[in-house]
């Protein structure tokens, strides 16, 4: 134990945050965590991944309510229509019991909340604005930065939080906008889009690539456009977005094609920018304590998140990567052993990534684009849940599973999953590939009958050329 009154200060309460705090008090430290909101949870708890979730879920129910339940038999007499305010309410209760259940955790791990804006002074000493006035000063051996990311902005639109907002204020429009334009086909953009449009909204989104979500395989981005379009979702592809103007009757957004040619304009309620996010590193004191950033301003770090600071380290989303909650978590926990002296690790080749539009997309490892750039000998297996019978049983026959292995040794490369309940799916190959797992191993293993997941055992027995029900 340090003579100091903290062996750790966390500054940020995030997913990585709060992990790491808690895995190194697990370990026997003495540890702070300085979080910039009043409750726990970070961006992911707070504004992010639980209520987008909470409402994608309510979304969803009323949607089948509204277009499915009658050919399951269910006849549901009068008009259906959402209750935005109990939506909202439920979504509030759900934010609510996660980030009270990490206050709990901090008190059973006796882990020192600190509520105020952190940064470094000095290696060892870490500074603290607090949220009801004053400054205090925490000793620590040790720093870990893990401040996460906020809202990319976009220049020519100005987010007021009425009109035009960002994730945060989409989470809690007041009411259905009748049109919602959304800039951005990434993962934020889609689900928050596929949000509104449930409930009435006639969305349109528009993307300056020529495909949703980017850094997906591209036959998942083809096959979720497909799909998410016959929901009723517009798609402005190879579009830029120049100027915004609020007046009386909405907001009107000048656009143009990416590669240059006559403007248009297009008219809408409300806006949503959902073009990505950038790290939190400004107003930490990085600069006068020598901590390097890149071009980009993430944090620099080496491969044990050592920063260019003596015993300051920094972990997820500032630090890049994939810009995932539990990448940050695994990074956590990683941090927080190597601090204790053990061996920790993250196995970046097998983290996930799950966008949770209906159907879910979900990914794990390489694309095939990937391999294809790389030079890598590979075979591929593709199923699709129109031959799977428990797809069929429930309606959910949209999607497919693919998988990508090494044409050599059989290894497992990659998977991508669209279809129902897609990112509970590809778990199982997630755990194949943390153990080294090839196609055979996979179509080796029983899978239940009628399971959804046995759509991966006959793509995985398709990487071979012998599906069994195709």
């Amino acid at each position: 134990m340090s003579e100091n009154p903290y062996d750790l200060v966390v500054i940020g309460g995030g997913p990585g945050g709060y992990v790491c705090a808690i895995r190194a008090a697990q370990l026997g430290m003495k540890v702070a965590c300085v979080d910039m909101r009043k409750s726990l949870g970070g961006t992911c708890l707070n504004v992010g991944c639980i209520p987008s979730k909470a409402l994608l879920h309510s979304s969803h129910l009323f949607a089948q309510a509204k277009h499915e339940a009658a050919e399951h038999g269910i006849k549901i007499s009068g008009t259906v229509r959402p209750d935005l305010p109990t939506m909202m309410a439920r979504k509030d209760a759900v934010v609510k019991a996660n980030t009270d259940g990490i206050a709990y955790l901090f008190k059973k791990h006796r882990i020192d909340w600190i509520s105020g804006m952190g940064r470094v002074d000095h290696p060892g000493e870490v500074g603290v604005a607090l949220h009801d006035g004053g400054d205090m000063t925490l000793i620590t051996d040790t720093i870990v930065l893990a401040t996460g990311a906020e809202v990319a902005p976009l220049p020519g639109v100005s987010i007021d939080g009425r009109m035009i907002v960002d994730s945060t204020g989409a989470l809690a429009l007041p009411k259905v906008p009748k049109r919602l334009t959304v800039i951005g086909a990434g993962v934020i953009g889609l689900e928050l889009g596929s949000v509104w449009s449930r409930l009435g909204s006639q969305v349109t989104v528009i993307e300056y690539l020529d495909h949703v979500l980017p850094y997906m395989d591209g036959e998942v981005r083809k096959q979720a456009q497909r799909i998410l379009k016959k929901q009723g979702l517009e798609f402005r592809l190879c579009t830029k977005v120049t100027a915004a103007k609020k007046t009386t009757k909405g907001v009107t957004l000048t656009v143009e094609p990416a590669t240059g040619g006559d403007s248009d304009s297009v008219v809408s309620d409300v806006v949503l920018v959902a073009i990505g996010r950038v790290p939190h590193s400004l107003g930490l004191g990085l600069d006068k304590n020598g901590i390097e950033r890149t071009e980009r301003g993430f944090i620099k770090v080496n491969e044990r998140y050592e920063t260019t600071a003596k015993g300051v380290y920094a972990i997820g989303d500032v630090i890049g990567g994939q810009m995932l909650a539990h990448k940050a978590e695994e990074e956590g926990v990683a941090v927080a052993e190597i601090l204790a002296g053990q061996a920790g690790h993250v196995n970046y080749d097998a983290i996930p990534s799950v966008v949770y539009t209906w159907p879910e997309i979900a990914a794990v490892g390489k694309t095939e684009e990937q391999l294809k750039t790389a030079g890598t000998d590979y075979k591929v297996g593709t199923f699709p849940f129109t031959a799977n019978g428990r797809a069929r049983a429930q309606g959910d026959t949209d999607g497919f599973v693919k998988i990508l292995a090494d044409g050599r040794t059989d290894k497992v490369l990659g998977c991508h999953i669209v279809g129902p309940s897609a990112g509970d799916l590809i778990q199982e190959v997630v755990v194949g590939m943390e153990f080294g797992a090839s196609a055979e191993d996979i179509f080796r293993s029983s899978h239940a009958h009628p399971q959804m997941g046995e759509a991966i055992k006959e793509a995985a027995l398709a990487v071979h050329g012998r599906p069994l029900h195709m």
